[in-house]
Parts: C-alpha cells; structure tokens; sequence
C-alpha cells in the first residue's frame, strides 16, 4: 500500500525552530531498528540531538524486549542521539513520555495520558510507548531515545490480542492525522522538555503527575520478579514510581528493573 503522507527531512526541518532536537534529520524507507542506526550515530559527540526516523522497521522493539510491529506508514517511529545529556535515565524517560503526550494531545473524546514506565494511553488504551537506551563508546554514555506513536491503523491493523488495548490517534480521532505536523510538534516538545528536566526537574515531576493514569490508584508492580501492590502516590525523577505498599511503608520502583503486572 502506498503511503500517503511521507516522512520528508526538508519538510519536518522547515522551521521548526528547536535549539537541540532535529537539527540534524534522517529519513529511512525501511532498516531493522532506528535505535540501532542512532546507537552509532550517537559514536560521534557532534549528533548530540539527530533524529532518525523510519517508514517501517523489520526487527524494532519495545520494552523488554518485545516487538514492535507496524506496517509502512502507519506509524511514527523515530530514534534521538543525545550524547550530552545531563539527565539520569529515570528524569529523561518522565521528560520524553510527557512531551510525547503533550504533542498527541487530545483525540477525539479522549486526551493523551501517561502510565509509567513507557506507555501513551488513548482512552484506556497504548498510542505510544518509549524505549530509552544507555549506550557506552570510547568511554563515553550517551542515551538513546527511542518513540514509536500509532497513527493511520485501523482496529483490524492490530492482532486479535492487541486489538483490546492497543489504538491509534486515526482510531481516536476518527479522521486522519498529518504525520508532519505531529512529528513537528513532538520534535519541538522534546526540545522543551529536555530544557525544562536539565533546569528544573521538578516541572516535568508536576506535569507527569497532571497526566498520569495512575496517581492515586491501587497499582501491581513486579520488580527483579517480585511482585508488590500498593497505592501510586507520585514519581520521582531519580528513583522511580512512588507506592505506599499495602503490607506497610512507601517505596521506589526504578523503571529499569520494574514492569506494571497486569493483575493487582
């Protein structure tokens, strides 16, 4: 099937007005995973802030290692090179999944919505998800961003198991979104945001709370396969999800060794 609205470095880049993200912008047709091409990228200090984008991946993936599968032009999949970020992993993946929820916005009925760690929700079900990546060269870390937003599927574009809690913002909104324009706003957001938690965490604790679907639920985590129930009582950016367990006390679940149990 042909894809209608491509992804076009000149048209994303025309004044686009960012200081750090997307100065500099690839486009592929198809590659394996845009996280990997950015990985190498991110080598060289000098693409601190290069997006790299991709009208269909064969082998992306999400959190955990599980897949990411979209077919060409569905989706927006991008990958971002920060090789001087001044942010701990935990701070960078609150600051990105908020400027990813500010930029899909409101659809239709529902409002872009976060649930920790990774996951965009559309009326109660996964838009977005975010995959951050710490990567060491020649001595050096850099940290790479990886955004995969659901655009143009339909209900049947999804498997039977996904078609219960995956969506897309054409699904939402019953129209078609403009892929450029949404890659315009969440480049220009992420800019913002990644000012903001490099100057004031605090910010981007504040508004996650404002987007969260699970500040003040019950809420079941597992954590290094353990599993822990209590009450989300707030984020913090260096430590993780914030319970007050119901066996008593409060604790942080860091996002890189904790998952949402499906189950309470």
């Amino acid at each position: 099937m042909a894809i209608t609205d491509p992804l076009d470095p000149d048209k994303i880049k025309a004044n686009l007005g960012t200081k750090r993200i997307g100065k500099k912008v690839l486009v592929y047709k198809s590659t394996s995973s845009t996280n990997d091409i950015a990985a190498e990228y991110a080598k060289n200090k000098e693409n601190d802030g290069l997006v790299i984008f991709a009208e269909e991946q064969t082998a992306g993936r999400g959190r955990g290692g599980a897949g990411w599968h979209s077919g060409p032009g569905e989706s927006i999949l991008c990958s971002i090179a920060l090789t001087d970020c001044k942010c701990s992993a935990e701070l960078l993946s609150l600051a990105c999944a908020v400027a990813v929820a500010e930029a899909i916005g409101k659809c239709g009925d529902s409002e872009a919505k976060l649930k920790w760690p990774n996951d965009i929700i559309l009326n109660g079900k996964k838009v977005a998800g975010i995959l951050l990546e710490s990567k060491i060269s020649a001595g050096a870390a850099a940290q790479i961003l990886g955004i995969g937003i659901n655009c143009h599927q339909k209900n049947e574009s999804f498997s039977a198991e996904l078609q219960s809690t995956a969506t897309s913002i054409d699904i939402e909104s019953r129209s078609k979104c403009d892929r450029i324009s949404l890659v315009k706003r969440l480049l220009t957001l992420l800019d913002h945001w990644l000012d903001v938690a490099e100057q004031d965490s605090q910010k981007v604790t504040d508004r996650w709370r404002e987007l969260s679907t699970q500040l003040g639920q019950r809420v079941a985590v597992l954590y290094n396969g353990t599993k822990f129930n209590g009450h989300c009582t707030g984020i913090d950016p260096e430590k993780g999800l914030i319970l007050h367990l119901d066996t008593g006390g409060v604790r942080f679940f860091d996002a890189a060794h904790t998952t949402i149990a499906k189950d309470l």
